[in-house]
């Protein structure tokens, strides 16, 4: 790697053209906070060329000696034109000021300049933040999470469900990032909220394909996450107060113009209404965001960010469950040249379970630890060429689970589920290359290196197989361990690597219309063990070894890229297909709680997904919004290991329980005037695949069901209408105090959609019937916002 680095600076001090050219470097910001702009615009109209910020606000280019103009843009600020005269290298800090028009006006893009045409980049969204908490959404809370399942290729498992799902891929498959931090579970209170603060929040970006190579340990998506560096202008604060919980962000500088900080929290409170009617239950979340940001000059700059969450469910003092994230990051970003930027991160993050059972005496705990050590280096050879490498090396300690008496005179006894330890490491370098003035691509390479850590007690058994096949009965059985080994976790058991390629290319038709295509291979060597749709806090996490498998994906992905009207509107329409080798399925009857053996009911299937997808925007005016089309298939198959086996589902592709062939989104804004402003969703989703038993017979008196095969049934369409409308008070001119009202409906029409169907033997008439499970009627909300 050193060797990389040694050669990519020297190229970058080879001069590529026969003039002298010089370089050009700085940081954007937000005039009015001092916060970094990722994604802001520097164009050069000379020379028909750019760049654009990465995720710390930092452009570098290298431009031939004289006159140039540069035009930056980014959409919700002024833009502006410099001009300059290079005859030396030389730093250009820049600051925008915001426009608050134009900000009402953002959709999903921060960038709807023509460099979207031009980049290779696909398959990948940006939600603005304003837009996200313009949205309507059950209980008024916004809601990071529910904003991106109204995107083409991203959905869910269900009203209530937990994480979400991306072009048919599952919720384990997803990486997401908060400030770099790795975040297991999403949810708060199973699935009705996410973790993220949305006023923490600077800006979020989703990869659903063509995923750069500094990238790695997921084969469906990656999600990344940025907090908000904090005021260094002045101190500030903002929040709100909704029906079920509330929210207040603080942030200043504490050196003005160098250091800042941001601190934030949220909590639900609905419970306590439940203690004036002498009910003992409550279920409830809190989370609190931190941030510290220090700039020691124009190179360097140290950030400190965190966050801590927690859900508590307490049943009648009886049972008690908690759970949640806690992950913190400590950060360098290093000016090293004129032309490369580097980035230093040491990150620690924590998913834990937890669960108090009073009536049988016991607790219950569970979870993931990680340490991580990241550095990445941008390196800017010029506006045409430009490198992003590092390393990346992450230590995992997998706690499957532990149990313990809660009193002195419990009857169980302690145990503990053996647990487990990893090192995954990776080392990358892409490239972004303007071939010619239609062609642009970004390729790369990634290596992937995972170490399955020696543990206690790891179970061995003939022929290597935990999981035998009962020819007799024709279903697959646990098989019993021969013996059992015990290696140190400083000793490796399994190794496993890998090499995962990345290009993307983008041929540009002429200035607003663009093909693009892409290629990713992926490899994921951590697995969820979870028997549902939508995980549950109670799933654990494992890792590939000697009898798991990492997974590994190749994905295409081929899309049409058009803007209409100097970008007033704009389209884009992509096909994809993946398919992934070894991913988890279960054995029929598979016991998944507290097991210490999981790969005794565990086989290697496959998977595979494709589908088209079109999104149609109108980015700008007074009525915006987008329409979003996904027709898709998702199916997964695991056959027998040899002729006499019959495999799941008879060897056969079935329906994910993610599976959903159409799903339509229409989100539509209108601004009725500068205190009013109306906003609206209509979803329609095909139902999400199950299995319906399809006769039945009779064993001493008991009515045994008989089921048809996995997932071949579908539970009814899913529709459903929200609206919103917000009140923004005529500001008063002497106070900085602003606020605003939003009073939302969540499914306006009262529409019953089914999480599930049951069946059962009626009491009275003996008659078997469907029962349907509704979470959601109509939900008002009214949420009041306030800043300062």
């Amino acid at each position: 790697m050193k060797k990389i680095i040694c050669f990519l600076f020297l190229l970058s001090t080879i001069p590529l053209q026969a003039q002298d050219e010089y370089s050009i470097n700085g940081v954007i910001k937000n005039a009015a906070n001092n916060e970094t702009l990722y994604g802001v615009n520097i164009l050069i109209k000379e020379l028909n060329s750019g760049v654009v910020t990465n995720e710390y606000g930092f452009y570098s280019l290298r431009l031939p000696a004289g006159k140039h103009t540069l035009t930056i843009s980014y959409v919700g600020f002024q833009e502006q034109n410099i001009h300059i005269e290079l005859n030396k290298n030389s730093s250009y800090n820049f600051s925008l000021v915001e426009t608050s028009e134009e900000l009402e006006e953002i959709i999903i893009t921060d960038n709807t300049e023509k460099l979207n045409i031009k980049k290779p980049e696909m398959s990948v969204n940006r939600l603005d933040i304003n837009t996200i908490q313009k949205l309507p959404v059950v209980f008024g809370e916004v809601d990071v999470v529910k904003s991106l399942l109204l995107l083409p290729g991203v959905s869910n498992a269900g009203e209530g469900s937990s994480g979400f799902n991306v072009r048919g891929g599952a919720v384990d498959q997803n990486l997401i990032l908060l400030d770099e931090a790795t975040i297991y579970n999403s949810s708060h209170l199973f699935g009705l909220f996410s973790v993220f603060n949305p006023d923490a929040i600077k800006n979020l970006k989703l990869y659903k394909g063509g995923v750069p190579s500094k990238y790695g340990g997921r084969v469906s998506s990656v999600l990344e996450i940025f907090q908000k560096d904090g005021n260094s202008k002045e101190f500030k604060a903002n929040g709100g107060i909704g029906i079920i919980s509330s929210r207040l962000l603080a942030e200043g500088p504490i050196i003005k113009d160098k250091g800042s900080f941001l601190i934030g929290g949220r909590s639900s409170y609905a419970h306590l209404f439940l203690k004036l009617t002498d009910n003992k239950n409550s279920a409830y979340f809190y989370d609190l965001n931190t941030k510290l940001s220090y700039r020691i000059d124009n190179r360097n700059t140290f950030l400190f960010s965190g966050y801590f969450g927690r859900d508590v469910f307490n049943i009648n003092e009886s049972f008690k469950n908690t759970y949640g994230n806690a992950v913190l990051n400590l950060r360098w970003n290093h000016v090293l040249s004129d032309n490369i930027f580097t980035n230093l991160s040491v990150i620690y993050s924590d998913y834990y379970y937890g669960l108090t059972l009073d009536f049988v005496e016991f607790n219950w705990n569970s979870g993931i630890k990680n340490l991580n050590f990241k550095y990445g280096l941008n390196h800017y050879i010029n506006d045409n060429l430009s490198f992003d490498y590092g390393i990346q090396n992450t230590y995992y300690e997998f706690n499957p689970g532990e149990i313990e008496p809660s009193t002195p005179i419990s009857g169980i006894l302690a145990n503990k589920l053996t647990k487990k330890y990893a090192f995954e490491s990776g080392a990358y370098l892409s490239a972004e290359q303007k071939i010619s003035n239609t062609l642009s691509a970004e390729y790369g390479l990634r290596l992937s290196n995972f170490f399955r850590l020696g543990q206690a007690e790891l179970n061995l058994y003939p022929n290597d197989k935990p999981v035998i096949f009962n020819s007799d009965f024709l279903i697959y059985e646990n098989a019993e361990p021969i013996s059992s080994k015990t290696l140190s976790k400083s000793k490796i058991e399994k190794h496993f690597w890998a090499l995962e390629p990345r290009l993307a290319l983008a041929y540009r038709f002429n200035e607003y219309q663009s093909l693009k295509a892409s290629y990713n291979r992926m490899n994921q060597y951590l697995h969820l063990i979870t028997n549902t749709s939508s995980p549950t806090p109670l799933d654990i996490w494992a890792p590939s070894g000697k009898y798991i498998n990492p997974q590994v994906l190749d994905q295409v992905a081929l899309g049409y890229f058009q803007n209409f009207k100097e970008d007033k509107y704009s389209m884009e329409v992509e096909a994809f297909y993946k398919h992934i080798t070894d991913r988890i399925d279960y054995i029929d009857g598979a016991n998944l709680i507290a097991n210490n053996a999981i790969e005794q009911v565990i086989l290697p299937g496959k998977a595979r997904a494709y589908g088209l997808e079109l999104l149609f925007k109108k980015n700008t005016g007074r009525f915006t919004g987008w329409f979003s089309y996904t027709l898709s298939k998702s199916e997964q198959k695991t056959p027998g290991r040899s002729a006499l086996e019959t495999g799941i589902n008879n060897g056969n592709w079935y329906n994910t329980a993610y599976d959903k062939t159409h799903d339509i989104s229409i989100t539509a804004s209108y601004d009725i005037n500068n205190y009013w402003q109306i906003n609206s969703n209509f979803i329609y989703q095909t139902g999400l695949p199950t299995t319906y038993p399809n006769g039945q017979y009779r064993f001493e008196n008991l009515v045994i069901p008989v089921y048809s095969q996995r997932n071949s049934e579908r539970l009814p369409a899913y529709h459903r209408l929200d609206i919103s409308a917000t009140y923004i008070p005529k500001k008063n001119k002497t106070r900085n105090y602003k606020s605003s009202w939003n009073f939302g409906i969540y499914n306006l029409y009262g529409r019953k959609n089914a999480v599930s169907l049951s069946f059962r033997n009626n009491d009275d008439t003996g008659n078997n019937e469907a029962v349907r499970l509704s979470l959601f009627g109509v939900i008002p909300s009214i949420t009041y916002n306030f800043k300062f």
